[in-house]
């Protein structure tokens, strides 16, 4: 089987509903990126993808806000049915004073922004005629921490952090992911 483009669009929008998904804290949409027995390994978190999903929500959801940038990808055929890749990230997160996970983002007593670059290294898995991840590994480039003054903090506007409920904008363009 040769990867058609239209596995390759499908696969990219399996990648990029994973970010939203972080980013939004829509955690439903999970079930919809990975298969039922897929596997994540990234730093700290690992195991099925549903202990990831525990394990994210631990990390991210005490964050004020995050955003995951998704930057170039290499997309290979792996099989019948089967598709590697590789997709370069960015991510930045708010973290505030009294962080409760000190192993993944040290209390530095104040709000600061946590940046990491890395990778995803997945395999993708076309089941059912759907592509979904069937595991990750994430690899960390780098990562560096930066002071947010308390101004920059009191006077963002509203919506700045990113909503995480039906107020978001996007909502009908992820409505696909929610199968409705």
């Amino acid at each position: 089987m040769t990867l058609t483009l239209a596995d390759k669009d499908e696969i990219r929008d399996v990648l990029a509903a994973y970010a939203h998904a972080v980013d939004r804290r829509s955690w439903d949409l999970m079930e919809r990126i990975f298969h039922d027995d897929a596997t994540f390994a990234f730093g700290p978190v690992g195991g099925g993808w549903r202990d990831f999903l525990a394990q994210a929500r631990a990390i991210i959801d005490p964050c004020i806000a995050t955003q995951h940038q998704l930057g170039q990808m290499l997309i290979a055929e792996a099989g019948e049915g089967a598709a590697h890749s590789e997709t370069y990230m960015t991510a930045m997160h708010i973290v505030p004073a009294g962080y409760p996970l000190p192993e993944v983002f040290p209390d530095r007593g104040e709000t600061y922004a946590a940046i990491v670059a890395g990778r995803y290294v997945d395999r993708l898995e076309k089941r059912d005629g759907e592509w979904r991840i069937a595991s990750r590994k994430g690899l960390y480039d780098w990562r560096e921490f930066r002071e947010i003054g308390a101004a920059e903090l009191v006077n963002m506007p509203e919506g700045a952090c990113g909503y995480h409920d039906e107020r978001d904008p996007a909502t009908p363009v992820v409505a696909r992911w929610r199968g409705s």
